[in-house]
């Protein structure tokens, strides 16, 4: 039932963070049994129909992402685009970040006719999959190199990946809540395996599989084709008809939580009041652009752009508040849509839960910042799209794999946070291979060790990241509470991974790289205090 805010709800709050911890009990209970199957009991459960499902959902949302970062970014270098426009490009996929803020509405809102049709998750996931090929499509029939004779070229680019940066966020907001739903707790940690292999199969394809497409169709760094390009996107779009068919063939989940039936007006005034809080953002977005002055310093340009994104979020705040206030919706309907969900992670963590989301928003930023000009280095270094492809597009994701299987086994070995701390020091320490490699060149052999140390470090990081994310979330806000957790663990990373081409033009590639690796050292103080101040305390409040 939808609640407004007063005394009760704090009380209700309240009372719901003591059930999640009950329920948190018997998770880990349920969770103890699950260990003791024999071998072959725990790899049979791999053959689970659930679990087939999952990995063609993974190979749907793995396609998208690298058609913003790396398969984009050398799309757009071939085509005589300056290094620093290219990494900025990965700001289309901010997307991810903020996805917080429309998941509560997938999570509400019936989609009219699919929804009685395909039901309420296979409905918006197949929206979604239809926004994410038109995305393709429209990036596929834009030439960025028509820049030099139409100053609006890449604007329109920029526009096609924003709208597949936000339609593959979509999809992936949807998939997460469908996973959920879908198979109690024993069975989510397989789910959540073959959905990840699916989705590093989903990489392999749009990342080695759209750089042998491009350069076998004919278009390499010195002479660049666009039809090549086009057509490699082509196939792209044909490819997420995996993700299509799969939608239209799986069955909806059983909703194990009552959702409460509202008038279709109320659905109606939710979306104004979102778009209207976009509009606010956008223009509050440009104003600031236009009003906050140009500086040359990389890291005045990161605050100021710092800046700009807080003020914008402020700015769209404003308005959703207004709208409410003014009885455009519910005030009932928006805090049960958007404030609850927040109200009940900061209720059962208290002043400890800044802390927490500090290091949400911290811990995978020195892999992924590194992560965004690493094609463009990798063929400044002289590698080809082929050796890029088979290190480490194809190589590189075996070896993520591999490192998310090695950090399951050391969340199950160690204690959560001992797991994050070996994962937090590879992360950071793996970059300064590519110090090395930057200063050796054209070596690939050293190339594929320097990629198979990153890689793993990676995977085993990002398993144990995603184990202490689902340790934090309220089972009443599985779906919404996971949006905000990953959509916050990807956004400071990503504006600062933006001016990476800006940092590498100033400082070189070894200063770089020592910088990625200088900006994740911090993060192991953070996970200290968060395993003294947080995690043992709660660790001794649930056993007493």
């Amino acid at each position: 039932m939808a609640m407004t805010p007063s005394k009760s709800s704090s009380t209700t709050a309240q009372t719901a963070a003591s059930d999640n911890n009950n329920i948190s009990r018997t998770k880990d209970a349920s969770y103890q049994t699950n260990r003791k199957k024999s071998w072959s009991q725990a790899m049979a459960t791999y053959l689970d129909r659930r679990a087939l499902i999952m990995l063609f959902l993974g190979f749907s949302a793995g396609i998208p992402i690298l058609l913003i970062f790396s398969s984009l970014s050398l799309w757009l270098r071939e085509a005589g685009i300056d290094r620093s426009t290219v990494t900025m490009f990965s700001w289309a996929a901010l997307g991810y970040s903020f996805k917080f803020i429309w998941a509560p509405l997938i999570d509400a809102i019936p989609l009219p006719v699919l929804s009685r049709m395909l039901g309420r998750r296979r409905s918006w996931l197949l929206v979604a999959q239809g926004l994410i090929i038109t995305a393709i499509l429209l990036m596929a029939n834009i030439n960025p190199a028509d820049q030099l004779t139409n100053d609006n070229t890449l604007v329109w680019m920029a526009m096609a990946a924003v709208l597949l940066g936000f339609s593959s966020a979509t999809q992936d907001i949807v998939i997460d809540a469908y996973r959920i739903e879908l198979a109690d707790t024993q069975m989510q940690s397989v789910l959540s395996a073959t959905y990840n292999a699916g989705y590093r199969l989903g990489m392999i394809v749009a990342g080695a599989g759209a750089l042998f497409l491009a350069e076998s169709l004919g278009s390499v760094k010195d002479a660049y084709l666009y039809s090549a390009w086009q057509q490699t996107y082509w196939i792209m779009a044909a490819v997420m008809g995996v993700g299509v068919i799969t939608t239209l063939v799986i069955h909806e989940p059983a909703i194990n939580q009552q959702r409460q039936n509202r008038p279709a007006s109320d659905y109606v005034r939710l979306v104004v009041v979102f778009l209207l809080s976009v509009l606010g953002f956008i223009g509050a977005y440009i104003g600031l652009g236009k009003v906050l002055p140009e500086v040359d310093g990389v890291l005045i340009s990161f605050l100021l752009e710092a800046v700009t994104l807080v003020g914008s979020l402020a700015a769209a705040l404003v308005v959703g508040t207004i709208l409410v206030q003014f009885g455009v919706v519910k005030k009932s309907v928006a805090y049960a849509t958007w404030v609850e969900p927040i109200m009940d992670f900061f209720v059962r963590y208290g002043k400890k839960a800044l802390l927490l989301l500090l290091l949400i928003g911290l811990y995978r930023i020195s892999d992924i910042v590194a992560g965004v000009i690493s094609n463009v280095f990798y063929e400044d270094m002289g590698f080809s799209k082929t050796e890029i492809a088979a290190a480490v597009k194809t190589f590189g994701v075996v070896m993520v794999i591999v490192g998310g299987f090695v950090g399951g086994i050391l969340s199950q070995r160690f204690r959560i946070m001992q797991a994050m701390m070996i994962g937090g020091i590879l992360a950071c320490l793996t970059n300064l291979m590519f110090v090395l490699l930057a200063m050796r060149g054209h070596d690939i052999v050293f190339m594929y060790l320097a990629v198979a140390f990153d890689n793993l470090a990676s995977g085993l990081a990002g398993a144990v990241f995603i184990a202490f994310l689902s340790a934090l979330t309220s089972i009443r806000f599985t779906a919404v509470q996971y949006a905000i957790f990953s959509s916050l663990m990807t956004l400071i990373p990503k504006v600062l991974g933006g001016y990476s081409g800006t940092i590498v033009d100033n400082m070189g590639y070894p200063w770089f790289f020592t910088f990625t690796t200088l900006i994740g050292l911090p993060i192991l103080a953070l996970i200290y205090l968060v395993d003294k101040h947080v995690m043992i305390t709660q660790d001794d409040s649930n056993r007493g």
